[in-house]
């Protein structure tokens, strides 16, 4: 087996809520801590097993929130306890990117960086490593931010739009990122994607550390100023410290809106590997194989009588007998059972949650 590089890095976001897939998804167990499909993993596990095939298993990081950091060691004890950034307070995430940034700098000068959210699903691995691999290999060389573009397969509204502009001449399949456009109406997705310009924003980003903290600079105050100093004698201790007192003030910015729309060097490669977002039940569902009546069943026992357009999620103790359903969400975990319309089911899920927030109380989130 070939050796891992060690320049490259990875880091895993894993502290969303994960709040478009409640029930399921609950505040004290989001979507990336669940096993959605099935399958003996979490989305979490298969993730961190995905990129081990890449990147060097002591140069993964997991960056969530401290109230995850025992569910994380947990469901990856094999990662090492300062390998978990386990955040004071949400911050979105570009200001995870900040903290990894510096953390990694410290451990090599050279590292390159690639940022991967927990919740999506890989169809084709093979290209996946191939195509991460060779943005590794871009970044290590170029001042500038690669995003990772694939191929719309519908006019899909929920997902985020980058637009290609000129091609470079080093090849590789990597364009000048003309503009970004984050979940379009649908009419306009149609148009993006007859267009043949515009690809699906997969959230996968790459950079070079020293370059993305400049970028970083520029937009941060500087929570982490006393150890990013090369005067300044550099501990793990101080940095926690750093974190600790000061990570608040950080401003609640994505790494999409804080960085990549704000800056001028940004690129997307055309990948090859095929790629679903996990954020919502209507991604969920047009992701998913179909089976009978073209719905997806995520369940064990469940007996549907002329229902169509389905998407059905239950425990796998429980029953469920449907009749007459076309284009719902059926979803129950513990004391919450939520049947709704698929068709801008996003928005109805938000609308939900804050209704049984201020009428029942957290627990039912």
């Amino acid at each position: 087996m070939e050796k891992f590089n060690d320049n490259n890095f990875c880091l895993i976001l894993a502290g969303g809520k994960g709040k478009r897939l409640w029930p399921v998804s609950r505040e004290n167990m989001p979507k990336q801590f669940l096993d959605f499909f099935s399958v003996g993993k979490t989305l979490l596990q298969q993730t961190y097993e995905r990129m081990t095939k890449i990147v060097s298993p002591e140069n993964i990081l997991i960056a969530t929130n401290r109230d995850f950091v025992s569910i994380v060691a947990e469901q990856l004890p094999q990662v090492p306890k300062a390998n978990i950034l386990g955040e004071p307070v949400n911050r979105n995430t570009a200001p995870s990117v900040a903290w990894a940034t510096c953390r990694v700098l410290h451990r090599n000068k050279d590292a390159r960086l690639v940022v991967v959210p927990s919740d999506q699903m890989i169809m084709e691995e093979g290209n996946f490593e191939k195509d991460i691999q060779a943005g590794l290999d871009w970044v290590g060389m170029n001042d500038g931010l690669l995003t990772m573009g694939v191929k719309p397969t519908r006019p899909e509204p929920g997902y985020g739009y980058i637009q290609m502009g000129e091609e470079q001449s080093d090849g590789g399949n990597i364009y000048k990122v003309k503009s970004f456009t984050e979940k379009p109406e649908r009419e306009f997705a149609k148009v993006f994607m007859q267009s043949g310009e515009f690809y699906w924003n997969t959230g996968l980003f790459l950079a070079r550390c020293d370059y993305l903290r400049e970028c970083l600079k520029k937009i941060f105050p500087p929570v982490l100023r006393m150890i990013d100093a090369e005067e300044v004698e550099y501990t793990l201790e101080k940095e926690v410290k750093c974190i600790e007192e000061h990570y608040s003030v950080y401003p609640n910015l994505s790494i999409d809106y804080g960085i990549l729309e704000k800056s001028d060097n940004v690129y997307v490669m055309r990948c090859s590997f095929g790629w679903a977002d996990l954020g919502t039940w209507h991604s969920m569902y047009e992701t998913m194989s179909k089976g009978e009546g073209d719905n997806v069943v995520l369940s064990k026992r469940v007996m549907l009588d002329n229902c169509r357009g389905n998407i059905v999620k239950l425990p796998d103790d429980h029953i469920a007998v449907l009749n007459n359903l076309d284009g719902y969400i059926v979803a129950e975990k513990g004391n919450v059972l939520l049947v709704c319309k698929k068709e801008d089911s996003s928005a109805l899920v938000r609308k939900y949650i804050n209704e049984v927030q201020m009428s029942e109380g957290e627990e039912f989130l």
